[in-house]
């Protein structure tokens, strides 16, 4: 894949690693300006919604400055019997988490954005993905918090990481429960011009 135009015409507004791969893995050129959006802040309404309305207010921040770029903003939840599910803030949480997700299935929604403010164009949605956990035992889910890899994780896992373990099954976008729906952000951007396929 490439870029139609300059090799910074895509902007990705946030600093997760995990996002920066995904579009690295794709083919993609960009440049890594994270949003100063204060996540916190964001009214809650559904998760739906929720996740949206936040993945364009991260996009947006950023295109402001940037108005001739595209800007693509994501932000990821995990919601579990209509309850979401954050990044935790010590082993306590971490445990309680893992432990309600043991053997159950739960949804991660991402919501992502993508705009260039010098076009008038701007496109947002969520995706969602089910995922389900196997049975964990007490000694498993021990090990895992103490691999550190839990924490800065919604869920309190990472399934591109030691986490894929945890998981017996998805039905959905992989890429979506590591923090981007890359098929779908692919997409809008080839529909745009944006991209293009290099054929030799």
């Amino acid at each position: 894949m490439v870029n139609a135009y300059d090799d910074s015409i895509i902007i990705l507004a946030s600093k997760s690693p995990r996002r920066r791969y995904l579009l690295q893995q794709a083919g993609l050129s960009f440049r890594v300006i994270p949003s100063s959006i204060d996540e916190t802040s964001a009214a809650i309404s559904s998760p739906e919604t929720y996740v949206r309305l936040l993945s364009e207010a991260k996009a947006n921040d950023v295109a402001v400055k940037y108005p001739d770029k595209w800007v693509i903003g994501a932000d990821t939840i995990v919601l579990q019997k209509g309850t979401m599910l954050g990044k935790p803030k010590s082993q306590t949480e971490a445990r309680a988490m893992i432990k309600r997700l043991s053997g159950q299935t739960h949804q991660v929604l991402t919501g992502y954005a993508i705009c260039c403010k010098a076009k008038s164009r701007s496109f947002s949605e969520t995706i969602k993905t089910d995922v389900l956990f196997k049975n964990l035992t007490d000694e498993e889910i021990e090990w895992y918090i103490q691999t550190k890899e839990p924490f800065d994780k919604a869920g309190a896992y990472a399934i591109q990481g030691l986490g894929t373990f945890l998981v017996k099954s998805i039905n959905g976008s992989y890429t979506n429960v590591v923090g981007l729906p890359v098929c779908e952000v692919i997409e809008f951007l080839l529909k745009e011009g944006v991209i293009g396929l290099k054929i030799d």
